[in-house]
């Protein structure tokens, strides 16, 4: 015997020992007593966390399989309790209803020694997945398993690579394919429909299996939601509509390159002056070490005490405005924690500001040779006093942006004022980071034109987090961990809402033999200018890594390249007002507009700048040619105006003329054709 029920374009079809449920035609679970959709259970994790890094162990206690089902429709929604045997009491009952245009599972647990929670969501053997935040090793996750836990991201990303054994053996700071800054429970499905889980507990995404999608979470969550959509375009509308929207940057983000110097006073406006006598457009100084520096075994870190360091820099505050005159804005640096020695420490602990060990007493983070206090942002006096903190140490004073790093470090066996575990408020601390940045600006009357930027994220960073960076990669030509894994970030943090992002040109960190050469950097700059920000970093080890004023050819390879971002603006700019309406990004992967073609799917080392810029980077070293897959259109070689139409393509690849093409039905052809003849 078969019953349909259907509700506003969700249906759930019962049959003799199971049922079916549908939304709009996209089957999205099935179950039976042989093969429940649903497990619970009970597990008992360590963590340990060293510098950032995280040592997750589980064990499972138990493993529950929830094989009895009791469908009932109850007005507007479908109601399924589930139970592990027949005659047992009900475990758990999930409510389906329809949410706007999508479908949302809520849960309802009835025994509360249950801790553990599986959800198997139905796959097709072809099908493929995208999304889970930001993943720098894989654009299609499908094969895979996705722990879901904002860390640092590891030094090489790859077991079967010597930096990230030397790191592994050395720092305990390796990290694996799956280690992000920012990690979110969403994911796209070719079947065109994206999933949603509400929920900050540590989760564990399993796309390995032909047949079905495994879903592991720490808790029941709140809910789930599904929502289909007619193209990709169309999902991430409806997923940004929901989860919020970053704003447009402002104007000024596009005069020049952001110029990562450190130093002092005379020493940036040194380094400035040089550049700008060699026509190098310049839009903004990025002083990380403005409030101070100190020198550790890693390499060169900053003093953690948010004020302007005057013996440092000195006459600061007026050089800035100096500056300012020239059309070059101030950026410097911010965190969440504050150093051990420092004066906001003090005035933390003294208004009981900080995050404590569980019986009140201090709670101090290894940072790598210091300690800091975790400000707790569910005090609201707190959170209150590190907004103002931002508005009268670094807005006041005449900053227009800044890093907002880390976010990612809060341990989990520290006392929250909310009375939250921290091991559930570990994966929201990063958006309300973004949220303690967002209310300083906003308050100021400054929301759409001072920018900071973050690496860490989680649900949330989409309204409150203006630019995304890709974080500390390593200053090689490495897959995972190099030059070649901004691209797959870039493409799956737009996927999951946060559309625009841009990474430290040239790599960040250089360990364990580590060096950034000359030719990585000129590879890397080419990259940026087809990015919405073009921003250099020395790095921790700026002694190790080729600067872009490292030699004459390199600082006039920095000069044509940002001619070419600058010149672009107007199209970027129409991209990133995209963003901001309609949640498109403004790097996308080539499914995104070449749906029909099942040659794109796989693609992650390619992107799309908008609708009409193909951009292929040159992402290994000695390379003088490059090959290029050309979904079936007519397209124009940037440089050299040779016209093609589609298929594998190999390209002359010299320095300073990256594999590019563009549209010819663009209506920015004549802008694209006027830049590379220059």
């Amino acid at each position: 015997m078969t019953t349909n029920t259907e509700i506003k374009g969700f249906e759930v079809i019962e049959r003799e020992n199971g049922f079916e449920v549908f939304l709009e035609g996209r089957l999205l679970f099935t179950h039976s007593t042989k093969h429940p959709f649903v497990f619970v259970g009970a597990g008992e994790e360590t963590i340990a966390m060293y510098r950032g890094n995280f040592k997750i162990d589980d064990y499972i206690v138990e493993r529950i399989p929830l094989r009895f089902a009791q469908v009932t429709k109850q007005g507007d929604s479908v109601q399924i309790g589930l139970r592990h045997s027949k005659n047992d009491n009900e475990v758990l009952s999930i409510e389906l209803n329809r949410d706007q245009d999508g479908m949302r599972a809520s849960f309802d647990l009835k025994d509360d020694s249950i801790n553990r929670f599986w959800m198997r969501i139905h796959a097709d053997k072809e099908e493929k997945v995208y999304g889970c935040g930001e993943q720098l090793s894989y654009l299609n996750l499908r094969g895979k398993n996705f722990p879901l836990w904002t860390s640092e991201p590891g030094v090489g990303r790859n077991k079967n690579t010597y930096t990230t054994w030397q790191a592994d053996v050395k720092d305990k700071a390796g990290g694996d394919y799956y280690n992000t800054n920012f990690p979110q429970p969403t994911f796209i499905s070719t079947q065109k429909y994206y999933c949603h889980v509400d929920t900050t507990a540590y989760a564990d995404f399993d796309f390995r299996q032909e047949t079905f999608h495994e879903l592991q979470i720490w808790e029941i969550p709140k809910s789930i939601l599904f929502e289909c959509g007619s193209t990709y375009k169309d999902l991430v509308t409806r997923l940004t509509e929901r989860l919020g929207r970053q704003p447009e940057l402002p104007d000024w983000t596009y005069n020049g390159i952001w110029l990562g110097i450190q130093g002092g006073t005379d020493a940036v406006e040194k380094k400035l002056d040089h550049a700008l006598s060699k026509g190098l457009k310049i839009g903004a100084v990025w002083c990380q070490d403005w409030q101070g520096k100190r020198i550790t075994s890693f390499g060169k870190r900053l003093m953690w005490n948010w004020q302007w360091n005057a013996d440092e820099y000195p006459n600061l505050d007026t050089k800035i405005q100096d500056w300012k005159e020239q059309g070059i804005k101030f950026l410097g640096y911010i965190n969440p924690y504050v150093a051990e020695e420092g004066s906001l420490y003090k005035e933390a602990k003294a208004n009981n500001y900080l995050a404590t060990k569980e019986d009140g007493s201090d709670y101090l983070v290894d940072f790598g040779e210091f300690y800091c206090g975790v400000i707790d942002f569910t005090n609201e006096a707190a959170n209150k006093w590190y907004v103002s903190v931002i508005q009268t140490n670094l807005i006041d004073f005449g900053l227009d942006g800044w890093m907002a790093d880390f976010g990612e470090y809060l341990p989990t066996d520290v006392k929250l004022s909310n009375g939250v575990p921290a091991k559930v408020m570990h994966n929201a601390w990063p958006a309300i980071w973004a949220k303690v940045n967002h209310d300083a600006v906003k308050e100021s009357g400054r929301w759409g034109d001072i920018v900071y930027f973050m690496r860490a994220g989680f649900t949330g960073n989409q309204a409150y987090c203006p630019l995304l960076w890709a974080g500390d990669q390593s200053v090689n030509w490495s897959l995972d961990d190099g030059l070649a894994s901004v691209i797959p970030a870039a493409l799956s943090a737009g996927l999951t809402g946060c559309g625009i992002s841009h990474s430290d040109i040239g790599g960040y960190t250089s360990l364990h033999g580590n060096k950034r050469s000359k030719e990585l950097l000129l590879r890397w700059t080419e990259m940026a200018a087809f990015t919405p920000v073009m921003r250099t970093h020395e790095g921790n080890r700026p002694d190790d890594c080729f600067q872009y004023d490292g030699d004459e050819e390199t600082l006039l390879h920095f000069v044509k390249m940002t001619d070419v971002y600058v010149e672009l603006a107007p199209y970027v700019k129409s991209l990133v007002k995209l963003n901001a309406t309609e949640g498109i990004p403004i790097q996308r992967p080539l499914f995104m507009e070449y749906e029909q073609d099942p040659k794109v799917y796989d693609i992650q080392y390619q992107y799309m700048l908008g609708s009409d810029i193909l951009v292929a980077p040159v992402h290994e070293q000695g390379k003088d040619s490059w090959e290029v897959y050309l979904p079936e259109d007519e397209w124009v070689h940037f440089w050299s105006g040779e016209e093609y139409k589609g298929g594998h393509v190999e390209v002359a690849a010299p320095i300073g003329q990256p594999p590019v093409f563009y549209r010819k039905a663009s209506t920015f052809k004549e802008l694209f054709a006027k830049i590379s003849k220059k």
